[in-house]
């Protein structure tokens, strides 16, 4: 993208060689850096232990100082050459949310009761929050710095989407929030590659969008535990 950018990588105490491989990024950039355009800043931070998903991301929106944030899981099921599409209705003015849908393409590569998960956990998080997304679990998720820094997290693993989504819901209510979806596309991991979501996921994705949709945390205070943002 041809604009100023901030790659904050979070590593969640991970053990498959992830720290090896971004010591050497630090020493030399220019093995994540090929073809850039525009000024490209890379921030690294490693998680002391292994905490989950939405931890790594607690950290990451803490040290992000953009006015944009994207999400974006080192797996690469989702293709970092679409978030220009992504980014573009919020550098517009024309939203301060913006998710990209998996759906919306019509054929995503999912396995059928992975749909049928998706879609339902979608439906009743629309039913919770009024709005009306195809796909709430989506990684990639765009939102305005200043949105996403105001909003009082704290699932530390895969319970992030719907809380985050529920959240938002939330923020709304008070402050005007345009929220749109972009279609993307998807390469979804087999449990061979390392995917580790599964059914328990799933029920606690249920809880979330109950627990945040009806009872959010009153306060960021309240709801990220100072751990969370050790330095490393």
């Amino acid at each position: 993208m041809p604009v100023d950018k901030e790659l904050v990588i979070v590593n969640d105490a991970s053990r498959d060689g992830t720290r090896h491989l971004l010591d050497e990024v630090e020493r030399d950039p220019r093995t994540v850096l090929a073809g850039a355009r525009g000024r490209t800043e890379i921030r690294i931070f490693h998680q002391p232990v292994n905490r989950g998903k939405g931890a790594a991301l607690h950290r990451g929106f803490a040290e992000a100082s953009g006015d944009v944030v994207v999400v974006q899981d080192a797996d690469l099921e989702y293709d970092p050459m679409e978030l220009p599409g992504l980014i573009e209705p919020i550098r517009q003015g024309q939203a301060e949310v913006v998710y990209g849908s998996r759906f919306l393409r019509g054929r995503t590569g999912f396995p059928f009761w992975h749909t049928l998960a998706n879609r339902l956990l979608t439906a009743a998080s629309n039913l919770v929050t009024g709005f009306r997304l195809t796909d709430m679990e989506t990684c990639y998720k765009v939102i305005r710095a200043d949105v996403i820094k105001e909003l009082p997290l704290r699932e530390e693993r895969f319970g992030f989407e719907p809380e985050v989504t529920a959240l938002l819901a939330h923020h709304s209510r008070r402050a005007a929030l345009r929220i749109v979806e972009r279609p993307i596309s998807y390469r979804p991991r087999s449990v061979k590659e390392g995917k580790k979501i599964g059914l328990k996921d799933a029920f606690r994705a249920l809880y979330c969008i109950v627990r945040y949709g009806a009872f959010p945390p009153r306060s960021r205070k309240e709801a990220v535990p100072h751990r969370t943002l050790a330095k490393p």
